[in-house]
């Protein structure tokens, strides 16, 4: 088992860049340089793919392949997935290596200027100092300028790998200093080979892999997970409780719990033990029952250096407390947004049956809720209903800051019965 196995369905961009980490294992001399260049090797790559093609995958993965310990150059391969150099970057333990993800809304310039400044220090074990941003287009006008200095003038040893949805999400000085490397979605066989080695029965893999819409971890998800596919069960069922506008009101409000919930599970234990972690580290004790801006110290000091002290942690807890809320905010995004990706694909297997289209449904266990919707539409109000979908989440990340409730309402009685 290699690193490349990690990436379904992207032979091509696997044969780019192990032929780039194999030159790159020739780096300290003039020929090894010139082999690097000529293989494109670069100290910049843009990996681009829509959600679900494994863009992230692909740069860890090559990540991976630049440390790995096994290789020569010469005959052993890239990326073998077993030694030391490829353990600790697939697991994120790598010292060479620095992730940073957007855990809210955006990615600010204080996280970027921590890896610019990693960026100029040398390697400590590896061949290269490894900085790895997994959400480029989340980057803010100032954090992009700050990563813009550093690829302008790249330090010898260092390379970074920054992953977009496509090269228009990033500004376009930063990606023309980029090699970009693009991936597909996966295809329908593509998935159902992955979740076949995963153990899934046939039938299963088939219904996960074409509802997963070519995203490899959803359709793990669909495949062994009774809770995700309930929760997909719901969404198909939604436009059958479109009538009246309570009802409409209703089935927005209980999709928009759905992902409320999603976000406090997905958030509420790492929350807890970010506070109590920076509360620690300020000397402070655990908090009252009034929240996090209540606390106590548990430490006696003078009163002067007291006061400096808690109007210190009051603002630490207070920036806390806003990256935990931006993070929260995200996660039900994300959660409503693989809801309407779910009801888009209901509507165009509609349309597909109500023009006699010939292509595989993907909603091929939903067959009976298709032809009813069917039935009682024409194929322009269909359209109309899957352009609805496709608006709102186009909508929603554009503008993150919308309403959610307010825009699923509207979504719900856009597609109501007449």
């Amino acid at each position: 088992m290699t690193v490349w196995d990690a990436l379904v369905g992207q032979d091509a961009v696997v044969e780019t860049l192990e032929a780039a980490a194999a030159a790159a294992t020739l780096v300290g001399g003039p020929q090894g340089a010139l082999a690097a260049a000529r293989a494109g090797m670069t100290h910049s790559w843009l990996f681009t793919g829509p959600a679900g093609a494994g863009r992230t995958d692909a740069a860890r993965a090559f990540a991976a392949a630049l440390s790995c310990v096994r290789a020569d150059g010469t005959s052993a391969r890239p990326g073998c997935g077993e030694c030391v150099g490829c353990h600790t970057v697939l697991t994120d333990t790598a010292a060479d290596l620095r992730t940073v993800r957007a855990e809210g809304l955006s990615l600010g310039v204080q996280d970027v200027r921590a890896l610019v400044r990693d960026a100029a220090s040398a390697p400590t074990s590896g061949r290269y100092r490894i900085l790895l941003i997994e959400e480029a287009d989340r980057l803010t006008d100032s954090a992009a300028n700050a990563l813009l200095k550093a690829l302008e003038e790249p330090a010898q040893r260092s390379v970074f790998l920054l992953c977009a949805p496509s090269v228009d999400d990033v500004m376009p000085t930063i990606r023309s200093r980029c090699r970009v490397v693009a991936l597909r979605l996966p295809t329908v066989d593509d998935l159902v080979g992955a979740l076949r080695r995963d153990g899934v029965d046939e039938a299963t893999a088939q219904v996960a892999a074409r509802a997963a819409q070519g995203h490899l971890g959803r359709a793990r998800l669909l495949a062994t997970d009774d809770e995700t596919r309930g929760r997909r069960a719901q969404v198909l069922a939604l436009p059958s409780r479109l009538g009246r506008v309570a009802e409409c009101l209703a089935a927005a409000g209980d999709l928009v719990a759905a992902a409320n919930a999603d976000a406090q599970t997905a958030n509420s234990e790492r929350d807890e033990a970010e506070a109590g972690a920076l509360r620690t580290a300020l000397g402070m004790g655990a908090t009252s029952s009034g929240g996090t801006g209540r606390t106590k110290r548990v430490t006696k000091a003078a009163p002067k250096a007291k006061t400096m002290m808690v109007r210190g942690a009051a603002g630490a807890l207070k920036d806390l407390e806003k990256s935990q809320k931006s993070r929260g905010r995200r996660t039900v995004l994300d959660s409503l947004d693989r809801a309407l990706l779910d009801l888009a694909g209901l509507y165009r297997d509609v349309l597909a049956r109500q023009l006699g289209a010939t292509v595989d449904p993907v909603n091929p266990d939903a067959t009976r809720e298709i032809a009813s919707l069917a039935a009682r539409a024409t194929p322009e109000r269909t359209l109309q209903r899957l352009e609805a979908v496709l608006a709102t989440r186009d909508a929603l990340a554009a503008n993150p800051g919308l309403v959610a409730q307010l825009t699923v309402e509207s979504l719900a009685l856009t597609l109501r019965e007449p």
